[in-house]
């Protein structure tokens, strides 16, 4: 039920006839599980919390170092050495005091993937590794989970939703992991600090609509080149 104290917080993305108090409802009754609290994380969790979502989960076995800071914007230098998954659950229950965070500082493994992801409605991946991907990716699939992705590096990103409603996933547009010697990285790579933000808004947009059951991306995947705004839609 909305109360009169969700109105006045959230009447501006109410207003909307697309959204209204119906679509509110069920932001507020969502569990949403964000894999990874890193550069693509930080900004999925802070629309996330501030969008209303009723229950959000962080998974994230790291903790923050100063190299972090240019591109992990929930942290300040006075959380350098904290765990990100708690730290980021204290910063987000301050922006949103109404929600519930449930902290995780596990790495995601064969062994707890199930028990961890099973009880959410949606899982976000912001992972930085292909190994924990495509766990993510598969384990969706058995339990039926609708999954938002998203990749970055340098100035491109990637974004597409898989596994929704009988949409494809991720091993229908890849069907295995690439050699991880073969892959590059932000860590080798580098990465433009602003990029997470763009695509991180992008995977939080995305996981509100398919929330409040408005178009979403389906077989689709967007390659977005920041270095000279290049947008491009692939159907697979």
């Amino acid at each position: 039920m909305i109360t009169i104290q969700d109105f006045l917080r959230y009447n501006r993305q109410m207003m909307l006839p697309e959204i209204g108090e119906s679509g509110q409802e069920k932001l507020k009754k969502a569990k949403v599980l964000v894999i990874g609290a890193g550069g693509l994380g930080c900004p999925i969790l802070q629309y996330l919390a501030t969008a209303g979502v009723g229950t959000i989960g962080i998974v994230d076995f790291d903790k923050v170092e100063l190299h972090n800071l240019h591109r992990q914007i929930l942290y300040t230098e006075n959380h350098i050495d904290t765990p990100k998954a708690t730290t980021a659950k204290t910063i987000l229950e301050a922006l949103n005091p109404n929600i519930e965070i449930e902290a995780f500082e596990d790495k995601l493994t064969i062994e707890n993937a199930e028990r961890i992801i099973s009880t959410f409605d949606v899982i976000v991946d912001g992972c930085d590794n292909f190994t924990t991907r495509y766990l993510v990716n598969d384990t969706c699939v058995k339990l039926g989970k609708s999954l938002v992705y998203g990749s970055i590096l340098k100035f491109e990103g990637q974004l597409a939703v898989f596994n929704h409603k009988g949409s494809k996933n991720l091993r229908d547009l890849f069907p295995e992991p690439p050699n991880p010697k073969d892959v590059p990285s932000c860590s080798v790579n580098g990465v433009m600090g602003s990029l997470p933000g763009i695509i991180g808004t992008m995977m939080s947009h995305e996981t509100l609509k398919l929330i409040m059951e408005l178009p979403t991306l389906e077989n689709e995947l967007v390659l977005f080149n920041t270095l000279n705004w290049n947008f491009t839609k692939l159907k697979f």
